[in-house]
Parts: C-alpha cells; sequence; structure tokens
C-alpha cells in the first residue's frame, strides 16, 4: 500500500510532544510490514537538520494558490533515520515557517491552512496518488476538504484520508479569511453546521471538525480517549459532530519505539539492563544521583517527566513533589513549560528546594538526559487532568520505572492498579486513582511507597510485569493497516 503522512511534526527533526512520535513510529512500522510510506512536513528553519540525511532539492518551483495570487514553493527531499520525508519551503512576505519555533504564532491558522494546500498542490503537481492520506490534528483538518473539494476534480480521485486526533483542546478554530486564503470561496456552503461551521461560533469554522467531517476515517490515540471524547466534556465541545460521524471513529493505542526506548540498547544511560539484569538498573540510579547531586539514601526516586501545563495535572504534580519528599523518598523532575505563570511557578519550587539533597527540578526540554530519569526512577507520578494517550507511562514500564497515574484516556489503557485492578496478578504494573485531587494521588503514592518499603518482592515483580509488557508499534500497525484496507475499498 501507498501511504503518504502530512504532519506538522515528525520525530526527531520537528517534535514539540508526542505528535511527533507517533508520525515517525507509525510510518517506520508500516514501512516494516512492506508498505511505501512517505512523509510531507514544513521546511521550519528550526527543524534538526543534523538528523536529516541527504537532503537535497527535488522540487525547485511549486506554485501554490493562495488569496488571489500564487506563493512560490520549494521541496526539499531527505531521509530521516530511514524515513523519506518531503519539506515544503514557502519563499514569501509571511514568512511562515522561518520563525524559530513550530507553533505559537498569532497566525497558526494561515500558516497550516498554507502547508495543508501546498502539500496538496505538490502531490497533484509530481502525480503522487496514494492509496492513504493520513492527516495529524487541527493543523492539517483542511487536508481531506480540499481534497474532496477541489483537488479531487483535478484527478486526485485515488486517495482516501484517515484522521487522526492528537489532542482536542486545540483545533484551530479561525475566520472566514482562511477560506478566502486557500480558495474554499463558497462561504454559505462551507459556514454550516454540517460542514466546517465551529459549533459554538456561528461566525467561526473549525480546521479538527473539517478533519472529522471530510475524512474517511477518525482515529484517537486510545480506546480509552474514543470514549471519553464521545461521552465526557473532553470533546472540548466537538461532542456533537463526533456522535454525526460516531460510524466512521474509533480509538487505537499509540506505540513507542523500542529501537530508541529500550534500556537493553540504550545508548543515553551508563548501565544497560533487561528484566535478567535488574540490579544493573541501580548503576544507572547512582548516576543519576551523581548528576543531580542527591545524597546516596536507601530511598526510592520518584519522577515526573513532561510538559508543564494545566493538561499534565499541574497542582498534582506539586503536590506529588511535596508527600514524596516527607515520605522518605526523593524527588527528580525534568519538564518546561510555555506558560509563564507554571514556569513560574516552578522556578519558585526550584528555588525552594535547591539545597534540598533528596530533590532537583530540572526545568529544560532534554530527551537525551529523560533516559537517565526513567532509567534511574523506581516510580514514576503521571497525574493527568485528561491524556488522550500518553508515552511517558509506556516508557517508565519499559524502564521499570513503575507508574502511579490517574485513570483517564490512555493511561486507563496501559497501567492496572497493583492492589484493585480487575486483571490476573502478572499483567497489574502500576497504582491509579481516579479522583483528580490531592487525596486521590496520595492514596496511590502510599500504596506505592508502602510497597517499595515493606514489599519489595511484590514492588519487584510490578517492575518486571511492567517490563514485559508490549507496547510497541506492532499491534496499533495492524490495526491501522486494516483502517486503510477498509476505507480503500469504499
Amino acid at each position: 500500500m501507498y501511504i503518504v503522512m502530512i504532519a506538522s511534526e515528525c520525530a526527531p527533526v520537528a517534535k514539540v510532544g508526542g505528535l511527533g512520535d507517533v508520525v515517525f513510529g507509525l510510518s517506520r512500522e508500516l514501512e516494516i510490514r512492506g508498505n511505501s510510506v512517505e512523509i510531507i512536513l514544513p521546511k521550519y528553519d528550526c527543524l534538526r537538520y543534523d538528523q536529516i540525511f541527504d537532503l537535497r532539492l527535488c522540487l525547485k518551483d511549486l506554485w501554490v494558490p493562495w488569496y488571489n495570487r500564487a506563493v512560490h514553493c520549494s521541496v526539499y527531499f531527505g531521509f530521516v533515520h530511514g524515513r523519506k520525508c518531503f519539506f515544503i519551503e514557502p519563499h514569501s512576505d509571511e514568512n511562515f515557517f522561518h520563525r524559530r519555533v513550530f507553533y505559537g504564532q498569532g497566525d497558526d491558522d494561515l500558516r497550516f491552512a498554507f502547508f495543508s494546500r501546498a502539500a496538496l498542490e505538490f502531490m497533484l503537481k509530481s502525480h503522487k496518488h496514494p492509496d492513504i492520506i493520513h492527516c495529524h490534528d487541527w493543523q492539517t483538518g483542511l487536508v481531506p476538504v480540499l481534497l474532496y473539494e477541489m483537488y479531487k476534480h483535478l484527478g486526485m480521485t485515488h486517495p482516501r484520508v484517515c484522521y487522526t486526533l492528537h489532542n482536542l483542546q486545540h483545533q484551530g478554530v479561525t475566520r472566514e479569511h482562511t477560506l478566502r486564503a486557500t480558495g474554499l470561496n463558497r462561504h454559505a456552503y462551507f459556514f454550516h453546521q454540517d460542514r466546517l461551521q465551529d459549533n459554538f461560533n456561528p461566525a467561526a469554522i473549525n480546521l479538527m471538525k473539517a478533519g472529522i467531517v471530510y475524512s474517511n476515517f477518525v482515529t484517537t490515540v486510545s480506546p480509552h480517549y474514543a470514549w471519553e471524547i464521545m461521552n465526557t466534556p473532553q470533546n472540548f465541545g466537538l461532542g456533537h459532530t463526533l456522535q454525526v460521524h460516531r460510524g466512521k471513529v474509533g480509538g487505537i493505542l499509540n506505540g513507542i519505539d523500542y529501537e530508541v526506548w529500550n534500556p537493553e540498547i540504550d545508548r543515553h544511560i551508563p548501565r544497560q539492563y533487561g528484566i535478567n539484569t535488574l540490579d544493573d538498573k541501580y548503576e544507572n540510579k547512582m548516576a543519576l544521583r551523581q548528576r543531580f547531586w542527591l545524597q546516596d539514601a536507601l530511598k526510592p526516586i520518584v519522577c515526573y517527566v513532561g510538559r508543564l501545563d494545566e493538561q499534565k495535572g499541574v497542582p498534582l504534580i506539586t503536590h506529588a513533589m511535596h508527600y514524596c519528599l516527607q515520605n522518605g523518598c526523593q524527588f527528580v523532575l525534568l519538564g518546561t513549560s510555555a506558560d509563564g505563570r507554571i514556569g513560574h511557578h516552578f522556578w519558585q519550587l526550584k528555588q525552594h528546594y535547591n539545597d534540598n539533597p533528596d530533590c532537583h527540578l530540572e526545568l529544560s526540554f532534554n530527551e537525551e538526559l529523560s533516559h537517565l530519569i526513567y532509567a534511574g526512577a523506581e516510580m514514576m507520578v503521571v497525574p493527568s487532568l485528561f491524556e488522550p494517550c500518553g508515552l511517558t507511562q509506556m516508557i517508565a514500564l519499559r524502564y521499570g520505572a513503575v507508574p502511579i497515574v490517574r485513570a483517564t484516556g490512555g493511561l486507563a489503557d496501559t497501567v492496572f492498579d497493583a492492589n484493585y485492578a480487575e486483571r490476573p496478578y502478572h499483567e497489574r504494573n502500576g497504582f491509579v486513582f481516579n479522583d483528580f485531587n490531592a487525596q486521590g494521588i496520595e492514596s496511590a503514592l502510599h500504596r506505592a511507597i508502602g510497597m517499595w518499603y515493606s514489599f519489595p518482592q511484590h514492588f519487584g515483580e510490578l517492575v518486571t510485569n511492567g517490563m514485559r509488557c508490549d507496547y510497541s508499534w506492532n499491534h496499533p500497525g495492524q490495526h491501522y493497516l486494516n483502517i486503510y484496507e477498509c476505507i480503500r475499498e469504499k
């Protein structure tokens, strides 16, 4: 099968969050299974160019219609760790992708609307007729609209579209100028509840809704998140649209790349280890303590790795830190925040605990360092308010760091409570709480810390249960192929 991924991220060259990991990991798995996969990305000036091999110009003159004119673009081709990637670079006064950032600009709606139009124009001009176009999140929500309302009539009748929702909190709500810019000029037609009109603002269009309405199948990044967005306020206003199209909505749990996240072959940790050599994990714990000047004591290390924002449960991360330090643990945090208020909060915490020999806060993004934290810690907290999938808990399981999570989204699909899960003991791998409050996370932490100190054998069984879990791309890859086959036959 011939598949084209259109996305705003692909790890490791353009990565902000889990979206980048998914685009790379799924593409790799699909290729392993004998499919031809190409990825189309914006050519940001902040790409990790050191991760692109053999980058070269492949199309010098691509003219993309935009408002009442055309924007001149160049298209480059290169390999990203074996993946075939095309990078679209517009040459225009708007300077769309030369901002030194991926997101967070006032005209993000137009930047990615342009990218969506440019991706299809490139496919048309280079005679690409894939079986499947796989789009991701609101940034590419206009792709199926443009395909079925415009490019289908220009000869692109073959592709079918799979659209993946990674996080419904961000939907790309914009105004009618986006229609004018992309050439979708029939305002009365598109400003309709059954098409692009936002469900709450009749003067706005919603790019994520566009993708849901026009694609052939819609996936979320975990089965539990699919249920939540259909049945709870976590749909952020898209509940009616999802119910209308529920026959083509399903959840597939993301995978992680065990070529990257595997303590048996990890080049970023001082001592590699596996289930049969778990004692070697202790050397990584010692290295982590030395890195952060923590005291050598008979205490477990509890960690948090990830973004610091409201979705991730900032109040509960903070509470967990205080609770762990008061109850015989060391605490390590690695993360950064785009929210100045939250960033200031954690800088204050860092100053407060600066001289504490059991605590270190590293307020930065450092993927190499995260490997050492996973390898050195015994437990990881993931107290998210909501979590479409979550990769950090799956990585923690692989590295023998027992996850302590709130039962939401993909966390509920991957972590099963040591005491209360309705699963056999050999499938239980962590600690789970339900209520988003201090009492909820304390209940889970109390049980986890108590087991580490009082029942080390049982804690060790949880560790090995987690390390045996298979959260690779193997199963999700097959699920996506089944969906592709289904929509290709329509």
